[in-house]
């Protein structure tokens, strides 16, 4: 079995069969376990997931009924078997017992922290296969087809701010390999999504000087720098400017030398 967490909450079964969950707070319960599978997790937690900061005083005890339709859906929809119970009770409060293997998201972690690895230890050719397995994974916002709560939020911030982690990984593993007129596109991409990510525009005139287009590179580079005035007052960053003046230092070392009379 698996659970889809990165992109709308769906569970696939062993036979290939999908199904997702219809209601919201059921939902809510099942992804907070999953994101933490084969380890309790309080009730004060799920019970902050479901109601914030203003939970009702029926909130224990419409908490339990939250979690008795998870294990009945899991059974009447035959996606476990009648006598295999994957939410367990404790004092503290409840836990789902999966594997890590299980759980889409921690698999995507796994993968991302693996590719660190291996890009430090200078295996780029690696590094940029088990980012792109990680990155595979995503099917859209993480959990888009219910309202998430506080806590479950916070998990999705998470994981925004890991797959921009692997992002970089991937550009900086082409980049090791020399792929520069590969990123060139994704990097365009990448700045469209998060436009002030100065590493991504960073990347791209680097990719851009290095595929021996200057003009475009610093065309690159005076329109980051225009964003960053507009939009924070801030001026580009040193790495920007030693980009800059290595793409302007290169242009004037190739003009010809002016003839003499």
């Amino acid at each position: 079995m698996r659970f889809n967490l990165i992109g709308p909450f769906e569970i696939v079964t062993d036979d290939g069969r999908t199904y997702q969950p219809g209601t919201p707070k059921v939902c809510q319960t099942l992804a907070l376990l999953l994101t933490r599978p084969g380890e309790i997790v309080t009730a004060e937690a799920l019970i902050r997931e479901l109601w914030g900061e203003n939970p009702p005083r029926s909130a224990v005890t419409t908490l339990q009924t939250y979690v008795y339709h998870a294990r009945r859906m899991l059974t009447q929809e035959r996606l476990v078997p009648a006598d295999r119970c994957l939410i367990v009770t404790s004092p503290a409060g409840y836990a789902i017992q999966v594997d890590d293997s299980d759980v889409d998201v921690r698999i995507f972690e796994r993968l991302v922290t693996r590719a660190r690895h291996e890009l430090a230890e200078d295996e780029p050719a690696r590094a940029l296969r088990t980012v792109r397995q990680a990155l595979d994974l995503w099917r859209g916002p993480a959990l888009s087809n219910f309202p998430a709560g506080d806590v479950l939020a916070g998990h999705v911030v998470h994981l925004e701010e890991l797959r921009i982690r692997a992002f970089e990984t991937r550009i900086e593993a082409q980049e090791r390999l020399g792929r520069h007129r590969e990123s060139i596109p994704e990097l365009r991409k990448l700045i469209n999504d998060y436009p002030l990510h100065e590493w991504f525009h960073s990347r791209l005139i680097a990719a851009l000087g290095a595929a021996g287009r200057r003009a475009e590179a610093l065309q690159a580079y005076e329109k980051v720098r225009g964003l960053l005035a507009r939009e924070l007052g801030l001026e580009p960053s040193a790495e920007l400017r030693q980009l800059q003046a290595g793409l302007l230092g290169t242009a004037r070392r190739r003009e010809p030398a002016p003839a003499r009379t």
